[in-house]
């Protein structure tokens, strides 16, 4: 019998965990805090907040395997793709599923699951 791999949290809550990793893959969700902004400024937002998330869990942007992006209209699918394209290194971009979505708060204009090796 093996020993089970541990699942590592990131500040649990009782409804979610920042971050959570196992067996080497880390699997997190990203908002914008500022839902006063508009695409470009919850975009960035988003990305600063997964790049901080990734050094937590001692991975970064390269390391992205896959992005599921939730956009509320997809006329915010140029502007986002500029920003996605210029934030990812060259080289390194992540499989990815776009969907238009309706978000839990109607200010979300985006919301990003991110998967990346640890």
């Amino acid at each position: 019998m093996t020993q089970s791999m541990k699942i590592e949290r990131l500040n649990p809550t009782t409804r979610w965990s920042d971050a959570t990793v196992y067996n080497g893959i880390g699997h997190f969700v990203e908002i914008a805090a500022d839902t006063n902004a508009d695409i470009s400024g919850q975009v960035s937002q988003i990305f600063a907040q997964a790049e901080a998330t990734l050094a937590q869990i001692n991975s970064d942007h390269s390391r992205l395997l896959s992005a599921t992006i939730y956009i509320t209209d997809f006329t915010y699918l140029p502007t986002f793709n500029a920003l996605w394209d210029a934030w990812l290194p060259a080289g390194c971009a992540p499989s990815r599923a776009c969907i238009k979505a309706e978000l839990a708060d109607p200010n979300y204009l985006v919301e990003i699951a991110f998967v990346a090796a640890v």
